[in-house]
C-alpha cells in the first residue's frame, strides 16, 4: 500500500472514530500481552508505545498507545490526539504526574516524561513527521500547540 493510502485511511473521519473509541481501548492490552509485537491491527506499521500514566483526577493507571519517535537516546510521544481542538488527556496527566510505565517492543521500562520546550520541539518536528505521517493531517486539523514529551529511562 502506498503512504498517502495509508495516510487517507488512518486519518478519515470513520477510522479516526474507530481509533478514538475502539482500537485505543483495545491496544494498550494487546500490545503489553505480546510485548510489544501486535496491536489490534496487527503488527505495528510504526514505532508505537503503550504509556501508562496516572489519572490526575482518579490516581487510577491509564493506558495509552502512542506512536513514538527515538530521539538521543529517548522515546518522544506527541499529544496530538489525531489533530483534535483539545489536548488528549493523557497530556495532563502527564504533567500532574511525569513517572510513566512504558512498553516498546520487547522491553518495559519506568521513564520520566518532560515536555519539550518550543525550541526543543522545533528541533526534533522533521523527525516526528517523517516518523509519523499523519502528524502533517493532524497539525492541519488544529490551531493549538502540540506538545511533544521525551520519556527519560529511570536509572536505577
Amino acid at each position: 500500500m502506498s503512504e498517502g493510502f495509508i495516510v487517507w485511511l488512518s486519518t478519515n473521519p470513520v477510522t479516526t472514530w474507530l481509533v478514538r473509541n475502539v482500537f485505543s481501548r483495545l491496544d494498550p492490552a494487546i500490545f503489553k500481552a505480546t510485548n510489544g509485537r501486535l496491536t489490534s491491527m496487527g503488527p505495528p506499521a510504526m514505532p508505537m508505545a503503550t504509556v501508562t500514566t496516572i489519572g490526575r483526577r482518579s490516581g487510577e493507571p491509564r493506558p495509552v498507545h502512542l506512536a513514538c519517535v527515538e530521539h538521543d537516546g529517548h522515546p518522544h510521544v506527541v499529544a496530538s490526539a489525531m489533530g483534535q481542538e483539545r489536548h488528549p488527556a493523557w497530556r495532563y496527566n502527564l504533567e500532574a504526574h511525569p513517572e510513566v510505565e512504558v512498553q516498546m517492543p520487547g522491553e518495559r521500562f519506568t521513564a520520566q516524561a518532560e515536555m519539550l520546550s518550543d525550541a526543543e520541539k522545533e528541533a526534533i518536528w522533521g523527525e516526528v513527521c517523517s516518523a509519523i505521517s499523519q502528524m502533517n493531517v493532524y497539525v492541519r486539523r488544529t490551531d493549538r500547540n502540540i506538545r511533544v514529551f521525551r520519556l527519560r529511562r529511570a536509572s536505577f
